[in-house]
């Protein structure tokens, strides 16, 4: 589980602030519609993003970067909107521990469009941990 690159360590950063993500959202989601609450969310992150790449002088300009990086970029963005309209609207009627699960269901969509689109290649074990995700996912769409 360690990794000389630390790739884990922030994946597993990446987690906690989702896991919490999930949790504060639920509560704020009391009595606001969740596009507006989507908005909100929104315009923090793009607050403290930008304070953190001013002050950590990681600005460049970004009408220098080349039109291949700005078409994914935009289509990353375009897809994290939806998914954020998604979720937060999935939060707002359901409950969290069940809504959080099914949304990662994108490790197993990743891991799929990563074979397609990126030519990688899991192993038998990560193919093991992805299938145990898809059975979880499975299991949490039954009805009670």
């Amino acid at each position: 589980m360690i990794s000389g690159h630390g790739w884990f360590y922030w994946a597993i950063l990446s987690a906690v602030f989702a896991a919490m993500t999930a949790i504060f959202a639920k509560i704020g989601l009391e009595g606001v519609n969740s596009d507006l609450a989507t908005l909100i969310r929104t315009f923090v992150i793009l607050l403290v993003l930008s304070g953190f790449v001013f002050y950590a002088g990681k600005w460049s300009n970004p009408f220098a970067l080349n039109p291949k990086t700005w078409l994914f970029l935009t289509l990353s963005g375009l897809a994290t909107g939806a998914s954020w309209v998604c979720y937060f609207r999935a939060l707002q009627i359901g409950e969290a521990s069940k809504v959080a699960p099914v949304d990662k269901f994108s490790v197993v969509l990743v891991a799929l469009f990563a074979v397609i689109f990126l030519s990688e290649r899991p192993s038998m074990r990560d193919w093991a941990g992805i299938l145990l995700v898809t059975a979880g996912v499975v299991v949490l769409s039954f009805r009670r």
